[in-house]
Formats: structure tokens, C-alpha cells, sequence
């Protein structure tokens, strides 16, 4: 099931969607897993369910309700820190974001409200203390959460998330930030470097890039790309592994030739086991995407822009637009 999202990605306006015009309030949040005592079938490959599980409700003692963790946007947000932050910050749990699930709509207090949701595994905790906002939360399997949840529409994002393969491997895919023009640079086009914009977008992508908790960084060998991910390379203690198997064609290489070796290399990276950060160029990105998935789509990536991958083995499950 490859997720397609629209260029403007998850932080795109609502507003057009709301019949009275009224902005909505925006929240994130996430279905939060991690394997129960026997894994059973979450273990046995690419073709797992997520049987064998078991998932985070929470309790708010105002509403006396059940429900996924979740809260609202920040002022300027992005919608998916916004869901990591918020799952922290109510379960005491860190968890590494994987596949885009249903967005859910309702009306809040009078307002149209959007709450996007991903599906997220647990990777540390952190000793949850009741609050005067959660004040309780359950691990279940997802049949006794379903029963538990206390709005249908909880229910159904659960009824997704368990109707999905189980991820088994997470890039950050990014492509590298504005570098002025080329027609300026009187060097090798390889040495261009990022300028003011590009640093920009390079210190937004940090945070994005970091959600995904990387073992490993990989860069195109282009200045520009390496430069792209120094800020969370900073942020994460990294070192930056250059590789030129993620570069975009060289004279005389046919795109399909240098599309085929990008995908093979992030098929390769889904399948070591490790979370990793990946900096390429906007000429091999989309045609990359088309092979892991198999289909033609809209994969263009603007400067500054990139995606979250989920796999299954080497099989691309889902691209959701950072």
C-alpha cells in the first residue's frame, strides 16, 4: 500500500475542506506499538500484520474518556513532530514515526478540528507519572483497544493501522537545499554550496530527519546535499558517509541506469535493520520512488523537501511527504 501525499504534504491548509470556511484546529498523534511478551507473527518478515502487538490508549481524566494519544499544533508546527512531541509528552514514551494513517475530522468546542495521525514504534520509555491530563495509560492488543476507545473514529484508525503490513525498516529521504544557480557557480557543479535559503531549509530538515532516531547518514557526493544534512548531523552526533551511488546522472549515464542504483541503495538500507538519513537530488529521487514502488506517481521534490519511507524487507509500504 504506497500512500501518496500531495505537494503540499501533511502541513497543507484545511480550510477548503471546512464547508463554513471556519479555520480548523489542527492536532497530531500516533498509534504507538511495541511487540508483546510473544512477537509471533510481527517477527516473521516482510508479509507480517501487526498481530502480536500491543498499543497505547490514555485516559484524560477531564473527558473520562480513552482515546490515541495526540494534542495540538504549535504555532508554525510541522504536523509530524507535532505527533512524536505529543505522544511524548502524554505517555512518557519516545517513539520512531513509520507510515502515515487516516486523518481524522470532527468538530471540537464548535470548530472543525483535523487530527493526523501516524502509526509510531515505541523505542524508549520513559517512566510514565499520572497528570491532570492523562491520568492513566494501557498497553492492549489492538482488538481490546478497539473495544475500550471511546469515539469511532479512534477505532477506525486502529482498524487501519492493524490492516497494515508490519514496518521493518524507516528512511528519511531528503533532497538537498536551494544552492543559488547553476549559471552563477564557476566551479564544478559538484562544489556548489548551499546559500542562505538552502542553510534554512537545511536547519527546518534537522528536527524531521532526527524523528526517525538514525543509526546512519548518507549523503550524494555533492557539497550541497553533504551540507544539507550537516545540521542534523549536528543534532545527532553523526558522522555524514558520502556515497556516490545516491548522485544524480554524470554525463554520459542514463537516468534509468542512475534511477535503478538509488532505489537499489535504499532497498539495500530498509534491509540492514537500522533507521537511516538519506541526502539525494531532485533528478533521481522521483524516478527512485517510481521503481520501490512499482508505480507511476507524483514523487517530485521540491529544494528543502523529502519524504518519510516505511518498507516491509525491501518492499516500499509507504512515501508520506516531510
Amino acid at each position: 500500500m504506497l500512500d501518496e501525499r500531495d505537494a503540499a504534504g501533511p502541513g497543507r491548509s484545511w480550510t477548503a475542506d471546512v464547508p463554513d470556511g471556519t479555520t480548523p484546529i489542527r492536532a497530531a498523534g500516533g498509534v504507538v506499538w511495541r511487540p508483546a511478551d510473544d512477537p509471533g507473527p510481527t517477527a516473521v518478515g516482510p508479509d507480517a500484520r501487526h498481530d502480536g502487538v500491543l498499543v497505547c490508549l490514555v485516559h484524560r481524566p477531564r473527558y473520562g474518556d480513552w482515546s490515541l494519544p495526540k494534542g495540538k499544533l504549535e504555532p508554525d508546527e510541522h504536523p509530524l513532530l507535532a505527533a512524536v512531541r505529543e505522544v511524548a509528552e502524554e505517555t512518557d514514551v519516545r517513539a520512531v514515526p513509520q507510515m502515515r494513517l487516516p486523518s481524522v475530522r470532527y468538530r471540537s468546542e464548535g470548530r472543525p478540528k483535523v487530527v493526523d495521525y501516524w502509526s509510531m514504534r515505541a523505542v524508549a520509555d520513559g517512566g510514565f507519572q499520572p497528570g491532570t491530563e492523562v491520568d492513566e495509560v494501557r498497553w492492549l492488543d489492538v482488538d481490546e483497544a478497539v473495544r475500550l476507545v471511546s469515539y469511532p473514529h479512534d477505532a477506525e484508525v486502529l482498524a487501519a493501522f492493524a490492516a497494515l503490513p508490519a514496518v521493518t525498516g524507516t528512511i528519511a529521504l531528503v533532497r538537498h537545499g536551494h544552492a543559488g544557480k547553476r549559471g552563477t557557480w564557476s566551479g564544478p557543479d559538484t562544489g556548489r554550496p548551499l546559500d542562505a535559503r538552502g542553510w534554512a531549509q537545511a536547519q527546518a530538515l534537522a528536527p524531521l530527519v532526527a524523528l526517525v532516531r538514525p543509526a546512519r547518514l548518507l549523503s550524494a557526493s555533492a557539497r550541497r546535499c553533504v551540507q544539507t544534512l550537516d545540521p542534523a548531523a549536528a543534532l545527532l552526533g553523526l558522522p555524514i558517509e558520502v556515497s556516490g551511488d545516491l548522485d544524480e546522472p554524470r554525463p554520459g549515464q542514463q537516468p534509468d541506469e542512475c534511477a535503478l542504483a538509488v532505489a537499489a541503495r535504499l532497498a539495500e538500507l530498509a534491509t540492514s535493520g537500522e533507521q537511516v538519513g538519506v541526502c539525494s537530488q531532485g533528478k533521481v529521487i522521483p524516478a527512485a520512488l517510481e521503481r520501490l514502488s512499482g508505480r507511476a506517481g507524483d514523487f517530485a521534490t521540491p529544494k528543502g523537501g523529502g519524504w518519510l519511507l516505511a518498507f516491509a524487507g525491501d518492499r516500499l509500504l509507504a512515501a508520506d511527504r516531510l
